[in-house]
């Protein structure tokens, strides 16, 4: 959450505008240094470790108060109740200049960058069908085939030959040939070619750091070179895939060194029928969505691994946490034994992970089919064994996760 900046003017060396927000929110505690200057935002980001250090600044400085500052206008908050409040439809509350980072071009606004409302919504109404299936023929074909090409490709190269296969490049693969299908009509290829064709996602993971030092300092976007914006429209473009696949791979992991866990969504597919269906099938939608243990899995899994973390600041208008107690454990069963108000609760919390109201993710559909369909499809035809228990997988987050040297072995189950 953001104030609004006022102009500057310099008094004892320092401007008289950082005294006077450091003033303004002086009684709302946060780590040294954050009420003069955005380093302590800064150096997270560079880091990769923002989403820890939001939550163990929220821990440390305001287990029991609502806010806790960050930066001379930056404050955060966990409260979920008070989060909807600012995203909800009719809130005064105005996306900050956080947003102009999101600018492919830097003289010119896009979706992600819009921040008056009206011109948002206009422009939101006109892409959602895009998304959400009803304009797009065939969607669920598309996810389907997609997700074949993925379980080809791991049974044919990797599992029937012994060999582990970094499965948080594999997920990626899978994120991008889908979204390109839906957009195009036709994968890019990345399944197909078990490579990361021309180093995208390469250049992703290496700039992804620079996009979010941008939107801690958006002044920066101002004085971009043409250069540079090309840069973020490559950031920009993957950053729905690079969501979408960082929610399959840390659900994945925690089902998969969760015996518990495991067991039961093996047995619930089973018991389904679809275990023994032909290779060459996936498992519907709708199908998936009656099947309750599963979508508890996907749930749990959006909880304790939101996968896109970042400030998402919001403008001060003029003028509790849910699971506290066990939050810290993979616990799918939480989201069957919540019952009435306690379950509404916690299903209008989770859905903050994809935003809600007039800033709802427009992914949000594909996204979850993709999660509805991913974890039954690998688990009814592989055993999935961890490589380096120590140490799972390389993680950083500069607001999205950059995931690899997440190595697995298969097993083709009988």
């Amino acid at each position: 959450m953001r104030g609004r900046c006022s102009s500057c003017s310099y008094r004892r060396g320092l401007p008289s505008s950082t005294l006077r927000h450091y003033f303004r929110l002086r009684h709302i505690p946060g780590p040294p240094l954050v009420g003069f200057s955005k380093w302590w935002l800064a150096s997270s980001a560079r880091r990769g470790r923002m989403h820890l250090d939001l939550y163990e600044a929220i821990e440390k400085y305001g287990p029991d108060l609502p806010f806790t500052r960050v930066g001379p206008q930056d404050i955060i908050t966990g409260d979920p109740v008070f989060l909807r409040q600012i995203v909800n439809t009719h809130s005064l509350y105005q996306r900050s200049d956080w947003y102009t980072a999101m600018r492919f071009d830097p003289t010119r606004d896009n979706i992600l960058s819009l921040r008056d409302d009206e011109m948002h919504t206009k422009h939101r109404a006109k892409l959602a069908p895009g998304y959400s299936g009803r304009d797009v023929g065939h969607l669920e074909p598309r996810v389907d085939r997609n997700i074949l090409e993925l379980i080809n490709l791991l049974d044919r190269d990797y599992v029937s030959k012994g060999r582990v296969f970094d499965f948080g490049r594999k997920a990626q693969y899978f994120t991008m040939d889908v979204i390109a299908d839906v957009a195009f009509g036709q994968a890019f290829g990345f399944v197909a070619s078990d490579s990361d064709m021309y180093d995208y996602i390469g250049l992703l993971e290496k700039l992804m750091p620079t996009l979010i030092m941008n939107q801690v300092f958006p002044w920066v976007v101002d004085v971009m070179a043409d250069a540079e914006s090309e840069i973020l429209v490559q950031v920009l473009a993957g950053s729905d895939t690079t969501a979408t696949a960082t929610a399959i791979r840390a659900t994945t992991l925690h089902v998969i060194t969760s015996p518990r866990v495991e067991t039961r969504l093996r047995a619930e597919i089973a018991a389904a029928g679809v275990a023994s269906r032909p290779w060459n099938t996936v498992i519907s939608d709708a199908e998936a969505r009656r099947l309750p243990y599963l979508q508890a899995v996907v749930k749990e899994g959006l909880r304790i691994f939101p996968p896109a973390v970042g400030l998402g600041s919001k403008s001060v208008p003029p003028a509790g946490d849910t699971y506290r107690g066990d939050a810290e454990e993979f616990r799918p069963e939480r989201w069957l034994q919540a019952e009435g108000g306690k379950l509404r609760e916690m299903e209008a919390t989770l859905d903050l992970v994809f935003g809600t109201g007039r800033w709802q993710c427009l992914g949000r559909n594909v996204a979850l089919m993709e999660l509805n369909k991913i974890f039954v499809e690998l688990l009814r035809r592989f055993e999935l064994v961890v490589m380096k228990p120590g140490e799972p997988w390389h993680s950083r987050s500069a607001g999205l996760f950059t995931q690899n040297e997440f190595w697995l072995k298969g097993y083709r189950r009988g």
